[in-house]
């Protein structure tokens, strides 16, 4: 059996509600870790917006129809080093990610299921307090930038 690596290119997904409150998600594995929506591509050419509509559901259980819940490219990307604990996940020599930004506006009583093998908690926040929270620097920005970006 070939062992396939990770894409390094992934989406983020913040996930919000009109008022500007955050769910963010604490890793299974790393308790204390908390993050909005993240994950990589499954393919070289799958189109970043089913990434991030693929990983939502995954990793929440929150379906994106397109209407009531639609996700929003930001057109923006971040560069940043693949923490040294998880390279062994990517090819060798590959240390760095691209990650492409989105965020999702959703009811504040929309049910919110985890998968448990990634995840353990989920809390909602307003959005500087989560971006306070974050373990991720560009997580964290994203939610900094979250009323500019929504022109709030």
């Amino acid at each position: 059996m070939q062992k396939t690596h990770k894409i390094p290119e992934s989406v983020l997904v913040v996930i919000h509600t009109a008022d500007l409150q955050v769910l963010l998600i604490e890793r299974a594995g790393n308790p204390g870790f908390w993050q909005s929506v993240t994950g990589s591509l499954d393919a070289v050419d799958e189109p970043l917006l089913a990434t991030a509509a693929r990983e939502l559901f995954e990793e929440t259980g929150i379906a994106a129809d397109g209407e009531r819940i639609a996700l929003r490219d930001w057109h923006l990307s971040n560069v940043y080093e693949i923490y040294p604990v998880w390279r062994h996940r990517y090819a060798p020599g590959v240390t760095h990610n691209t990650e492409h930004v989105f965020s999702v506006e959703v009811p504040r009583d929309i049910p919110v299921t985890l998968a448990p093998r990634e995840h353990t908690a989920y809390v909602w926040l307003p959005h500087l307090e989560a971006a306070d929270k974050c373990f991720s620097a560009s997580n964290a920005e994203a939610l900094l930038q979250l009323p500019r970006v929504l022109g709030r």
